[in-house]
């Protein structure tokens, strides 16, 4: 990356882009918010294109890619691939590509994880593009080979999360049943590796009992944003004349409106939607 810290003195004061299939990358955007309060932050949620997890892997670099241009359009500063399944698909290939820094999810989950285990036996929930990257895997085994990482594909999570049914009675019966897979598993930690899974936190931890620690993969990527915007010099200067954030969505403005109320603690919420189909034309 060519990115030299003494001359971007200039972008403290420009935004950071978050990308995400829909409407999970909020929950790191919460933690932005908590974590990062003098920065402003812009988010683009592809939740007329989303699940991801089941698309093929072109198609999702494609979509990726679509979201991190209409954010270059908007003067980013840094990007946050607040999305496990276009951080395992695309991140590498995007880094590589661009002048500014761009973070993503699964570094960060898999050291957190590897940090809070005791006995060595770490599970990792995610959407089907997830799971079968490994990338997860990879990057917990790179760290440490003795440590077993069991992988679980949960496709029904997203659908309830985007639907607005994520504290429902139906979203406890899933979630659930789904980890079940790991009643005999002896985890003492899980990797909540989709952005879109901390909204169904409250059934997971029930699902999974006490003794399961539970990782959030986007809460810890914003310790590592906070790091990068340090160490590049880039990191917002407290500014009376702050802009608002920005929030666009592919999708439905009123669904989005709705689930980012309840989780972000903002007064003003305004969402506008955009068609991003042709950002590479």
């Amino acid at each position: 990356m060519n990115y030299i810290k003494n001359e971007v003195n200039v972008m403290n004061n420009q935004p950071i882009g978050f990308l995400d299939s829909g409407v999970g990358g909020l929950t790191v955007v919460r933690e932005a918010l908590k974590q990062l309060p003098n920065e402003t932050l812009y988010y683009i949620g592809d939740t007329a294109r989303c699940p991801y997890g089941p698309r093929p892997v072109e198609q999702i670099k494609q979509f990726t890619w679509d979201m991190v241009r209409f954010l270059l359009k908007k003067k980013v500063k840094m990007i946050v691939i607040a999305c496990n399944t276009a951080t395992a698909v695309a991140l590498e290939e995007i880094k590589e590509s661009l002048d500014i820094p761009v973070v993503g999810v699964i570094v960060p989950g898999s050291r957190a994880a590897l940090r809070e285990t005791h006995n060595g036996r770490i599970g990792v929930i995610g959407t089907v593009g997830t799971i079968n990257s490994e990338e997860y895997t990879k990057e917990i085994k790179r760290k440490s080979l003795d440590v077993e990482v069991l992988g679980l594909a949960c496709p029904k999570f997203v659908p309830i999360v985007e639907s607005h049914e994520y504290q429902s009675t139906i979203a406890k019966k899933v979630v659930a049943e789904t980890l079940d897979y790991f009643k005999t598993s002896n985890i003492d930690t899980l990797v909540m590796g989709c952005t879109h899974y901390p909204l169904l936190k409250p059934f997971i931890k029930d699902a999974m009992g006490e003794k399961v620690k539970l990782i959030d993969s986007g809460a810890e990527t914003i310790t590592e944003v906070s790091v990068l915007l340090d160490y590049y010099e880039i990191a917002a200067l407290p500014d009376a004349n702050k802009k608002n954030h920005e929030f666009y969505t592919t999708g439905s403005v009123r669904n989005f409106e709705k689930i980012s109320s309840d989780w972000l603690p903002l007064k003003e919420i305004v969402v506008e939607h955009v068609d991003i189909t042709h950002m590479g034309d």
